[in-house]
Order: structure tokens, then C-alpha cells, then sequence
């Protein structure tokens, strides 16, 4: 197997399986073309099923000297992901990757949209298109459940507990959690539901997904993506956003308000509240408000 053909399966491995937007597939594909060029450069002939640990520890030493450390770690992170594919496929029996550690750099913190600015997106919505009714049931999910955009394609309609005012959502590694629905939430998915979705002819297999394209099959994640970027053009708003940042907007504006950590990690469906602590760093003055209340020194 030669690199041009490893990469070209990669490729297709993490479009079709994983089935990653092409924009992460376009970044994991020139981490391995960095590595091809590194070799070229050296005339060093090892194809990517006999590539010795010491020529990939030399060519991250060079890289180390390029950029920076958070870039630096996502190089080696794809590689990483590129040679376990191999091992999977049993094209290598083991990952020349394995004993090179990434170095260590602080946690990024999430962007947050304010109240206002979501507000704006979801005004943005033109209503008189078919698709307007469900990009705001869309877009008032994702911050009122704080879904993942995965979670979100998914979701079912035998998903939703609307008399319980909660909703079943199926996250990581199939697990599930219940988390709570709000009273306008529930009113968006049905006016959706029971005035477009109704009267759209339902592609076979997808009759319980709740979002549908106009061909009546699921959405894709790609296509969240756009409709993200697309409103986010039309009012003019200068932040780089995603799926995930109403995701985030959820958790930071519960901790706003006094949300309990616990109570937003299980919404969110995290596994370790470390990981929701992220929340607690963006939003600082929840902390001075907490020691305010509850210290007996005030």
C-alpha cells in the first residue's frame, strides 16, 4: 500500500464511517500529506504500513519547530487517528504514534452567543419558506436542550415526552439521558411538526426522525452547519459559530442564572464533571455570586 492509496481510503473511511464534515476531513488528510512532503523532502521510502517510530518522532520534532503547541498536538492527534485506522484494518499491527505525546496546552474556552444575539439568529429565519418553521425548531432545541448536533439529527419522534415535558436523547456512545424541555420548545417542534412535517412524503426508514430534509430523509450535520453559518451571515454576526456554541450558550446561560453544576453535567450528558467545569471558567462572576451567598464571612 502506498501513501496516495492509505490516504485516498482514509479518506473515504472517515467520510462514509465516521461520516465527518468535510472540513474535518480536509484538515486529518493534510496532516498525513505534511508527513508525505516531510519524507519527499528526506528521500526516505517507507510506505505508511512500514513507517518506523523514529522517522514519525523525527518528523514531529520538525514540526515542533513550526508551529505552535495547540497546532502541533492536532497534527499528531490526526496521525494518530490515521495509523490506528491502519491497525484497525489490519494493514499494521501496531501505531508507530503511540509512545509520542502531544504537548500540553491550556484548555480553549468555548465561544458563547449572548440571549440577544441568539435571539437574532432566530428572528433571522424567513417563516415563509417551508424549511423556516423547522430551522427555528432547529435552532430553539439546540439551545433549549443543549444537544450535541449528532444528538439533534437523530432524535426521534418517539423521542419526545412532551406531557412529561422531557426528551429522550441518545448521546456518546449510545447512551442515553432524559433531559427536560421547555414549554415554547415543545411549541416550535409541534407547530413544525403538525403544519410542514405532516405534509411532506417521508422517505421509507425515516418516519420517526423528527427533522427531515425537503426529500423527507434526515438532515445531515453538514446541513445544521449551513444553516448556522448562513444566519449568522445574514445578521452580520462577526463570531465564528457551530451547532455546538448554542450547546455551550445553554450551559453558560444555566450557570448564569444559578444553575447547579451537577444538574447542567447531566443535561448535558457529560461523563466527568470536570468536564463541565469548563462552563465555570467561562463564566467567572457566577463564582463571586456563589461566594457572595454562601460564605459566612460576607
Amino acid at each position: 500500500m502506498n501513501w496516495k492509496q492509505a490516504q485516498n481510503d482514509y479518506q473515504h473511511y472517515l467520510k462514509i464511517e465516521r461520516g465527518l464534515a468535510e472540513n474535518s476531513i480536509d484538515n486529518y488528510v493534510r496532516d498525513i500529506e505534511k508527513l508525505i512532503l516531510f519524507l519527499e523532502e528526506l528521500k526516505i521510502h517507507e510506505a505508511p504500513t512500514k513507517i518506523q517510530k523514529e522517522t514519525v518522532q523525527q518528523f514531529v520534532y520538525s514540526v515542533a519547530k513550526k508551529v505552535n503547541p495547540r497546532s502541533q498536538a492536532r497534527i499528531i492527534s490526526g496521525l494518530k487517528s490515521f495509523f490506528n485506522y491502519l491497525v484497525f484494518e489490519d494493514y499494521r499491527e501496531d501505531n508507530p504514534m503511540d509512545l509520542i505525546e502531544s504537548p500540553k496546552i491550556g484548555r480553549k474556552l468555548p465561544d458563547t452567543l449572548s440571549e440577544g444575539e441568539i435571539n437574532n439568529l432566530i428572528n433571522a429565519i424567513d417563516l415563509s419558506k417551508k424549511e423556516g418553521e423547522r430551522n427555528r425548531a432547529i435552532l430553539e432545541t439546540l439551545y433549549g436542550c443543549g444537544l450535541r448536533v449528532s444528538e439533534l439529527v437523530n432524535l426521534k419522534i418517539s423521542d419526545l415526552y412532551f406531557d412529561e415535558d422531557f426528551i429522550k436523547v441518545t448521546g456518546k456512545g449510545d447512551k442515553q439521558r432524559f433531559v427536560p424541555i421547555s414549554q415554547i420548545n415543545k411549541k416550535y417542534i409541534n407547530i413544525y411538526r403538525n403544519e410542514i412535517r405532516v405534509h411532506q412524503n417521508i422517505h421509507k426508514g425515516f418516519e420517526d426522525i423528527v427533522f427531515l430534509n425537503r426529500r423527507g430523509k434526515q438532515l445531515t450535520r453538514a446541513m445544521i452547519f449551513t444553516i448556522i453559518r448562513q444566519l449568522a451571515e445574514k445578521v452580520g454576526l462577526k463570531k465564528s459559530i457551530s451547532p455546538h456554541t448554542f450547546r455551550h450558550s445553554f450551559a453558560t446561560h444555566l450557570l448564569e442564572n444559578g444553575a447547579d453544576l451537577r444538574a447542567i453535567q447531566q443535561m448535558l450528558g457529560h461523563e466527568s464533571i470536570t468536564t463541565t467545569e469548563v462552563y465555570v471558567h467561562v463564566d467567572r462572576t457566577h463564582l463571586t455570586k456563589v461566594m457572595n451567598q454562601f460564605h459566612p464571612r460576607k
